[in-house]
């Protein structure tokens, strides 16, 4: 088959038509449930129980390029029993996983601040884990007035 120079000019104006209207498709924001999704990996399946973390963040962040966000979690930062991993999520993000922060019992607290950005209003989660295996979450809404992710 041989095609003709006008041919070969459609058959590639209609591919770069299939191409941008298949990016289109593609959704701006985390599918529903990602973020569940990426809690119960780092749970594996456990239900995390409310309690010995203090999520901080603004009830209202003007601009979501940079809001102010930091935890600090009650242990007693022994060998025997530490907070050793916290994931930082932002469910309503593109990419939901924020952060996540690895201590040991050398880092005497358990406590951290970052600043993230947020696509939108949503609630904030932070889950730890323990040494022991015990798992524990916080959640904080924060309105956003002017999102950071472009929305």
């Amino acid at each position: 088959m041989k095609l003709t120079r006008r041919e070969a000019l459609l058959v590639a104006a209609g591919g770069a038509v299939a191409l941008t209207a298949g990016s289109l498709g593609l959704p701006a924001f985390a599918a529903e449930g990602e973020a569940q999704k990426l809690i119960d990996e780092f749970t594996g399946g456990a239900t995390p129980e409310a309690g010995k973390i203090s999520l901080s963040a603004p009830e209202i962040a003007e601009n979501g390029n940079t809001v102010p966000v930091g935890f600090e979690i009650d242990s007693p930062m022994t060998a025997d029993d530490h907070i050793e991993t916290v994931m930082l999520l932002a469910p309503a993000n593109p990419r939901p996983g924020v952060a996540t922060f690895h201590f040991t019992e050398l880092s005497g607290k358990a406590a951290a601040s970052t600043r993230m950005r947020l696509a939108k209003t949503q609630d904030l989660v932070a889950v730890a884990k323990t040494s022991k295996g015990a798992f524990y979450m916080d959640t904080k809404p924060v309105k956003v007035t002017i999102g950071g992710c472009g929305g």
